[in-house]
């Protein structure tokens, strides 16, 4: 069989080269991904590992999650494998996080949400708000973490059908 390319000796010649430039540019991407992207996007301190990190700076916080009007829990050892342990994670299931690092790296309630894997494409974010001690932030994921505050994130998703939430039938009267 002849394949397209290989017939004449000097369109052979250029398909094979135009083929090996490209599998070198591949090669050259992957390698500069594993070792320049990986240890960066590693060291950054949403996705770092502190078990083996001297942790000065320590703050915690109380967050609830409601999704469509439903409370979300919040399981214990979120941001905790057997091989890592994140710098912002939970203990317990009361919704207590706690966050560690070096120093001061300005964690944003939206880090917690990200180390949560909360779906926020799938999130109507116009209708979607967070409050801080119970005064809605105009910041939303990008408002900083603080000791001591209490975090509710009210996030309505892009499907949900608010006409569930109200009864359209006119009220029951009972006779007396």
């Amino acid at each position: 069989m002849i394949w397209p390319g290989t017939s004449d000796p000097y369109k052979r010649k250029k398909t094979f080269k135009f083929l090996a430039i490209t599998a070198g540019i591949g090669i050259v991407a992957v390698m500069f991904t594993l070792l320049v992207v990986n240890p960066f996007i590693a060291g950054q301190p949403r996705s770092a590992c502190i078990n083996d990190i001297d942790t000065n700076w320590k703050i915690q916080f109380t967050v609830e999650i409601i999704v469509d009007n439903l409370k979300v829990p919040i399981p214990a050892n979120v941001g905790i494998t057997d091989e890592c342990q994140r710098a912002i994670y939970t203990l317990s299931d009361d919704g207590t996080v706690y966050a560690e690092w070096t120093e001061d790296p300005e964690f944003e309630i939206g880090h917690f949400m990200w180390i949560f894997k909360i779906p926020l494409k799938d999130m109507d974010q116009t209708k979607s708000s967070i409050y801080v001690n119970d005064k809605e932030s105009p910041h939303f994921s990008h408002h900083p973490l603080q000791d001591g505050l209490h975090y509710k994130i009210v996030l309505t998703s892009k499907d949900y059908d608010s006409s569930k939430d109200k009864d359209f039938l006119p009220e029951l009267k009972t006779s007396d």
